[in-house]
């Protein structure tokens, strides 16, 4: 059995997604359909890698009071809850998807309010699952009440252990993990958070490489950087330079097709994955997602369909 990849989301959400035929602003909207998911980076994660056969850990902080939705989805899947339960409710997050346009408009409300001894008690469970094999995700934005390098604690943690780290975040929280001594193994910004980190348009495939290489010069060994329906860039330990073309897909929903490629990302690492398998797989998996409401993935023989029909362009 392969080792447990560990997600941590210290800012989990209740993704509620509402169906439109088109979003008119200022007016009376009604909607198609509505659907709650428990969500947040790394918990789309941990259900994406659930979906594909791999053991995963899931920890951080979730708001005592409406936890419930979190619990069904552990349970379904078999993912193992380490979370901390903290005061509070977890936030909802309303998406609202136009079909007309495809667009999604996210309004992220404030969650609950965390403290030091909550963070410290993710800490220690971080700690506990530690394994030299396995990968430890850490992904999403941060709650109030815990401080903007609460990433570099963690990150300092899993290479104390030797474990590799995969870091899906931005801002403040993304800065503050790339200005210290321990960065993540491996990075998956998304071109917007990449150009706020690095104060410059990233709108050509150049551009795109020369972020990539200074974020390696950082040490950090994989940077993948997403571009959306155009695909992502995949830098390696090897230098070699791919930019991933997915096939084209009927969409029923955007949302969580980032964390999707996290998921792929990180499974390629476990199963050791050559540099063009795993940006075949990774893009899949965000491929795939496409197809399906909530943080879930289609049956295996679907995503390796997709990996296949991935298009790979080589960047010299």
């Amino acid at each position: 059995m392969s080792a447990p990849v560990v997600t941590v989301t210290l800012n989990p959400a209740l993704d509620q997604t509402v169906l439109l035929d088109s979003l008119r602003p200022g007016a009376v909207n009604r909607a198609n359909s509505v659907r709650l998911d428990a969500g947040g980076k790394g918990v789309n994660v941990a259900s994406c890698l659930a979906d594909w056969g791999l053991p995963t850990v899931a920890t951080g902080l979730l708001g005592r009071d409406n936890t419930s939705e979190f619990e069904k989805l552990f349970a379904r899947k078999g993912i193992a809850d380490r979370f901390v339960r903290i005061a509070g409710q977890t936030r909802t997050n309303l998406k609202i998807v136009a079909a007309d346009c495809g667009d999604t408009t996210d309004i992220n409300l404030p969650g609950a309010q965390a403290d030091a001894d909550s963070f410290a008690q993710v800490h220690a469970a971080v700690g506990e699952l530690c394994d030299r094999q396995g990968i430890a995700v850490f992904a999403g934005s941060l709650p109030a009440g815990i401080d903007t390098d609460a990433y570099v604690t963690l990150l300092r943690q899993a290479a104390a252990c030797g474990m590799r780290s995969l870091l899906d975040t931005s801002d403040a929280p993304l800065t503050a993990a790339l200005q210290s001594e321990t960065v993540p193994y491996a990075i998956k910004p998304n071109r917007h958070e990449l150009e706020g980190w690095c104060g410059r348009k990233l709108d050509t495939p150049a551009r795109l490489l020369a972020a990539a290489r200074e974020l390696q010069s950082l040490g950090i060994v994989l940077v993948v950087i997403s571009m959306g329906a155009e695909g992502a860039l995949f830098v390696g330990s090897d230098r070699e330079a791919l930019i991933a073309r997915p096939p084209a897909i009927r969409t029923q929903s955007t949302v969580g097709a980032g964390d999707a490629m996290v998921a792929g990302i990180a499974a390629a690492m476990i199963e050791r994955r050559d540099p063009e398998s795993l940006a075949r797989l990774a893009t899949a998996f965000a491929a795939a997602k496409l197809g399906l409401a909530g943080p879930n993935l289609p049956a295996r023989e679907q995503v390796l369909a997709l990996a296949d029909a991935t298009r790979i362009e080589r960047l010299r």
